[in-house]
């Protein structure tokens, strides 16, 4: 079973990693990025949804949007979280390597370093092919993650967290000569200890850019925030954008 696969992960640590200013801070960015405007009914695939952080705020400004993730605890979720905001969703539970709809949507989204779950190169390969596939013409793919040019600056102090009724200690490591990056979760709260990993691909942007154009992508563009702003030395995250020509 790949790290992933486990639902003790998700259950045991969704209100840390899927918290409610997490959730407040994707309303925010859904209504206001230039990189996620969108028209009125517009085709969106949360690929990766978790419990619903963008696939409900998308929702709610009017897009018709499909969540897709593994987890059948986190779709549990954000089908809760859809009926609580008077919203419809369409909730898929399935593997993103082989998850493909043609010439379904204008948008595709994949956030918080959830492209590049996989060991094997070639399947997130699979993954941004797959996303092309079921891109309209003209529609875009977004990705946002945690790039190599960050973890490089500032990814290896240990992070303390003060949460819901405990404290949560976050432990990076880079893996495999720069291709790797994993993070340790120990969780102590009510008496208890948690521990989980979590582990992805570490890409920096030229890496990232040269998959999408591999992946038959056009106009990419990178950016160091959801304002737009550009990746260069005081961005927090890698944001990848490319077109389906």
């Amino acid at each position: 079973m790949e790290w992933f696969e486990d639902e003790a992960l998700w259950t045991g640590f969704s209100e840390v990693m899927f918290s409610a200013e997490r959730a407040a801070e994707a309303a925010v960015r859904v209504a206001a990025s230039p990189l996620l405007r969108l028209p009125a009914g517009a085709a969106v695939l949360d690929l990766g949804c978790g419990p619903g952080t963008y696939t409900i705020p998308f929702a709610r400004r009017g897009a018709t949007v499909t969540g897709v993730d593994l987890s059948a605890a986190l779709l549990e979720h954000a089908a809760a979280a859809a009926a609580e905001a008077g919203v419809e969703v369409r909730l898929i539970r399935a593997d993103m390597r082989r998850f493909a709809e043609p010439y379904r949507f204008d948008l595709a989204i994949s956030m918080y370093t959830s492209f590049g779950l996989f060991v094997e190169p070639e399947q997130n390969m699979r993954v941004l092919r797959n996303v092309l596939t079921s891109l309209k013409p003209g529609g875009r793919l977004l990705i946002d993650l945690y790039g190599k040019e960050i973890a490089a600056r500032d990814g290896q102090e240990p992070k303390v967290v003060d949460v819901n009724g405990g404290t949560l200690l976050v432990r990076g490591t880079v893996l495999h000569d720069w291709t790797r990056f994993r993070d340790d979760f120990l969780l102590v709260r009510d008496g208890q200890v948690r521990t989980a990993v979590v582990e992805h691909a570490l890409y920096s942007a030229a890496e990232l850019k040269a998959m999408l154009r591999e992946a038959g992508f056009a106009d990419i563009d990178c950016f160091g925030g959801f304002a737009g702003e550009p990746f260069d030395n005081h961005a927090r995250r890698l944001i990848v954008r490319g077109r389906r020509a």
